[in-house]
């Protein structure tokens, strides 16, 4: 290593990459963690981080004023970049394009987690067909109020339909609440078939485990564990094996051995934690590519779905109206033959924060203010949403009153925090409309 005005040089593999203000802190509530302590993490675990990322393009998820701060996505390669750098251009469902950046080695790791990327988030494509991924990927997703318990009692669940089908899956903590099992395909089927025998193995699973799985898209009709099937449509990306995620205890999206899963606590699995982790047992996931599988049989639980009226579950608001694809309303505001009146819910924001972390200590400090109240919540009445902008993403947190006496019910208050980054755009948009 060798220290200049600017920062620091980092040799790797013949090349040298300069990491810029070594010393910013980026996380500082809980674990202390410097720009330079997280590059020399990825460095630690360089053989496994870049098996999940090696020769697929990456969308830049940047944290340039660290893990407290809210994040932007950047799908275009930064136009300054070094010439040993590689890139591809992807097409998206609306018709856009993007140059965006493939990491190859570990110079290029290095140079990502400089721009501020505390974590990867790779497609499930290779640059040699951008167009038929080689992932299937099962994002279980808990709705709040769910035991970590009930998320491995679901992935076990999704492994014994796996291999009753041929298929292997490879199960990592996700970082946060939940658990991802990605399962390596043939790359011979497009997006929208990959995506199709997605929504046929969330709802086989459902039937398996009814009380604890849910494959349904709207919050509304959720329960227990979401499998969400729309992680395999062709824009998404889900954070990639030994990503650190933006928590306060910066824990790791950590690939397991099966015969962990049921019994793993991520929060176990950290910065700190995973280097010692990696050089005593290696990754538990090197071997993903050795035998990629097919989806036939999945298409045929899908086919048995539509036979029986089963059709296309819904995709993501930002795509086309899909032919076969149910109506992309929520159930409590589809028209019906019969109008009934439409019961206008009792809902309240509590938070609003570019942070999830900060919107849900927002929560419980509602929750502290409001005992009574709190105490009458079932679990789905705490709605937890991801709001996605243009170029970043926050948490709003709402709590719907149904479950409490109207007199009982406490008004509206100023969210706490209140960071609501649309609100400027939206007061434009309504002077606009006043004049």
């Amino acid at each position: 290593m060798a220290k200049r005005a600017t920062g620091e040089v980092l040799s790797l593999e013949g090349r040298e990459v300069l990491v810029t203000h070594p010393d910013k802190l980026y996380f500082s509530s809980q674990a202390r963690i410097s720009k330079l302590d997280l590059v020399r993490y990825y460095l630690s675990v360089a053989p496994g981080a870049l098996g999940g990322i090696q020769d697929r393009p990456i969308v830049l998820k940047r944290f340039v004023n660290g893990a407290e701060s809210g994040a932007f996505y950047q799908k275009r390669a930064p136009a300054q970049r070094p010439s040993w750098l590689r890139t591809v251009t992807l097409s998206f469902p609306s018709g856009r394009t993007a140059e965006e950046i493939v990491v190859d080695d570990v110079p290029g790791l290095a140079w990502i987690v400089n721009l501020g990327c505390i974590e990867l988030h790779p497609h499930a494509v290779r640059t040699a067909d951008l167009e038929h991924p080689d992932e299937l990927r099962i994002d279980l997703d808990p709705v709040p109020g769910v035991d970590w318990g009930d998320v491995c009692r679901v992935a076990v669940e999704v492994q014994g339909l796996l291999e009753e089908i041929g298929l292997r899956g490879w199960p990592k903590t996700s970082g946060s609440r939940g658990m991802h099992i990605n399962v390596r395909i043939e790359p011979r089927w497009t997006f929208a078939e990959v995506r199709r025998a997605a929504v046929a193995l969330s709802r086989a699973v459902e039937r398996r485990a009814p009380a604890l799985a849910s494959s349904k898209w709207w919050k509304e009709e959720r329960h227990g564990v979401f499998l969400d099937y729309n992680q395999n449509a062709k824009d998404r990306t889900t954070c990639s094996a030994y990503s650190v995620r933006p928590v306060p205890d910066a824990r790791v999206s950590a690939p397991l051995f099966w015969h962990e899963v049921p019994d793993c606590d991520p929060a176990n699995f950290t910065l700190f934690t995973i280097p010692e982790r990696f050089a005593k047992i290696g990754n538990p996931h090197a071997d993903m590519n050795a035998a990629p599988g097919s989806l036939e049989e999945l298409f045929e639980l899908a086919n048995k779905d539509e036979a029986t009226g089963l059709g296309d579950a819904p995709w993501p608001p930002h795509f086309r109206k899909m032919e076969g694809e149910s109506p992309r309303v929520a159930p409590s505001r589809a028209k019906s033959t019969v109008k009934k009146p439409r019961i206008k819910m009792p809902l309240i924001v509590v938070a609003n924060s570019s942070d999830r972390a900060s919107a849900l200590a927002g929560l419980e400090r509602w929750k502290s203010k409001h005992p009574n109240v709190a105490g009458l919540l079932a679990i789905d009445d705490v709605l937890v949403d991801s709001m996605r902008g243009r170029s970043s993403t926050w948490t709003r947190i709402r709590v719907n009153l149904r479950h409490v006496p109207a007199a009982l019910r406490p008004p509206q208050e100023t969210p706490d925090p209140d960071d609501d980054p649309t609100r400027e755009w939206r007061e434009r948009r309504k002077n606009k409309a006043d004049i």
